[in-house]
Parts: C-alpha cells; structure tokens; sequence
C-alpha cells in the first residue's frame, strides 16, 4: 500500500504527540506544538542526492522563516535512506550542508529513524525507541531556541535517563500499543 503525503505527514504528528509529547520524551516541543510552530514536511525524495536537495531547502526556509511562525521542521523522508545505516551515513552529509550553508550554531538536525539504534546498544533495545519515529526524519531546529529551553529547564541534563527509563517502564509492547 502506497500511503499520501498527508497520510505520512498525519501518523507523524500522531507520533510527536502520543510518544513525544505524551511521553515527555522531549518537555520542550509541547508549546512549540500548542502555538502551530512545527512545520511538518514529506519530501518525495528517492534519492540521498534529492534528499539532500530537499534538506537544503528546508533549512535556508528555517533560517529565513520567523521564528513565531515557524520554530522548527520535520523533514519526513519515506522514500529514501530506510536502511538505518544508510541514514545513519546521510547525518554526515546533513551536517555538512549545514556547515557549508553558513549555518552552524544556528540549526541543528536531530535524527528520528523507525530502526534507530544508539552505538552500543542491541537493535531491540527500548530505549532506542526515544528517537524512533514512523518515518525517517530530520528534525530541524533553532539553536537558540533550544538553549534557551535547555536554561529554563533545571533538570536537562537528565531529560535523556528520564527517557531511557520511560522506554523501560513502557517496553515493547507498550511502545507499540502507543503508536497504533
């Protein structure tokens, strides 16, 4: 089954709100969310090159955007760079472009990926499901935003064991009960 765009675009917004924000994975994109802030794009990419294109695009509209408007991005790319090392290879190249566009210490990407795993774990670890998304995606976002929500909020630093924990205590099952 061939799924739209708005289809893609709809699980991931069910995605950032039931397991994001329901899940307090991330206690800052609530209010980002509240205010119409996210801009949710499906790139119809099929190639990493195209993708790249894409990413491109986005993040110079990011940058030039105002931020009460537009805060950050989700680049949601279905049809391209599914395998998670491939991807993972593709962080690579993102950060580049964001290097070579001028734009370092103004956005960062994050990484959401359906098979994400973070180094050291096992694939069917839980806690690799904080950045697993429905789709792979580029989470496109304002450095100063993000300090500033990281200085408003005291216990930071602990947002990523909170997560782990959170994983934990829902499991599998749980995880998946959630997305569904």
């Amino acid at each position: 089954m061939n799924e739209t765009d708005a289809e893609i675009a709809a699980a991931t917004e069910r995605w950032l709100e039931r397991a994001v924000i329901g899940l307090n994975l991330c206690p800052f994109a609530k209010a980002v969310q509240a205010k119409g802030q996210i801009r949710c794009v499906v790139s119809a990419a099929e190639t990493p090159l195209a993708l790249a294109e894409d990413l491109q695009r986005e993040l110079l509209a990011l940058a030039a955007a105002d931020p009460e408007a537009v805060e950050t991005t989700l680049l949601v790319h279905p049809r391209v760079l599914s395998d998670f090392l491939d991807y993972n290879d593709f962080l690579d190249i993102a950060d580049e472009l964001l290097a070579d566009l001028g734009l370092e210490g103004v956005l960062q990407i994050a990484s959401f990926h359906p098979d994400y795993q973070f180094a050291g774990t096992d694939p069917h670890d839980v806690e690799n499901c904080t950045n697993r998304s429905p789709y792979p995606t580029l989470h496109l976002l304002r450095e100063a935003s993000l300090e500033r929500a990281v200085a408003a909020t005291p216990d930071a630093a602990e947002i990523f064991e909170r997560n782990i924990e959170t994983m934990r205590r829902l499991g599998p099952e749980g995880w998946h009960a959630l997305l569904k």
